[in-house]
């Protein structure tokens, strides 16, 4: 192959980041929705493992995924829609950078906002209503 893109975590977790001839930041491109975070799953009626499991979370990353994927709901995206975003907390303040394109890249459409890390919902969906706004209508027709 020409090109491989791999994880820095896997490279680091093999003592082969030499190997790495270049590493995507996300300023250059940015992931997808919730790229990089852990997602368990249990049963809602089981209080005792849900406290087990509540010692793994981490807030700051559960407040960010839940500002992703309120962007994503208000774009409404599948698998297929080109849609990058991505937040992060400094402080109290949550950022959240999202973004639509056109398959092609023929056009690309960015916004962001910030807002309290504790309301990472309403900061999601200001983002996606934005990116909607500017994009227009027809911009993701066909892409779901």
């Amino acid at each position: 192959v020409d090109a491989t893109l791999l994880a820095v975590a896997g490279l680091k977790r093999l003592n082969k980041t030499e190997a790495a001839a270049g590493i995507i930041e996300p300023g250059d491109q940015l992931p997808a929705v919730g790229q990089g975070a852990i997602g368990i799953m249990c049963r809602s009626g089981d209080h005792r493992m849900r406290d087990y499991l509540g010692a793994l979370n981490d807030a700051e990353t559960a407040a960010c995924v839940r500002a992703e994927r309120a962007m994503l709901a208000v774009l409404d995206g599948s698998c297929r829609t080109p849609i990058g975003g991505l937040a992060t907390v400094a402080g109290d303040t949550l950022s959240l950078r999202g973004l639509i394109a056109k398959p092609d890249g023929s056009a690309l459409i960015q916004a962001r906002d910030s807002g309290p890390a504790d309301d990472p919902e309403t900061i999601g969906r200001r983002v996606g209503d934005k990116l909607l706004a500017d994009a227009g209508p027809d911009f993701l027709a066909g892409l779901g």
